[in-house]
């Protein structure tokens, strides 16, 4: 049977449906919308953070080492002579430390 038919056995009126609506946004709000605003708090954190020589990953899978730290971006070195300027909203995190 339909749930909203054993919930409300007068046939459902807009206003009886809204308790339902609430319960449904309240759990989407705890489950998706709570953790991302977390995960985007850390990571404009860990991006003021940063500074000159730490090594970075960016969303377009650039690695590199920052050498100049601008306003809105960096300048990444990737290679030995190879310079990027990379805006600081494409840094997805640092570059995770090497086994050893």
């Amino acid at each position: 049977m339909n749930i909203f038919f054993l919930l409300f056995q007068d046939g459902g009126s807009l206003l009886s449906l809204l308790p339902m609506f609430l319960i449904i946004f309240g759990i989407f709000y705890f489950l998706v919308i709570m953790p991302q605003k977390k995960q985007q708090q850390e990571i404009k954190t860990m991006i003021t953070e940063l500074k000159i020589n730490d090594e970075i990953v960016t969303n377009g899978g650039i690695i590199g080492k920052i050498k100049e730290i601008r306003d809105t971006s960096f300048i990444v070195q990737s290679a030995e002579k190879s310079f990027l300027e990379i805006a600081k909203t494409a840094v997805v995190g640092r570059k995770p430390a090497a086994d050893e």
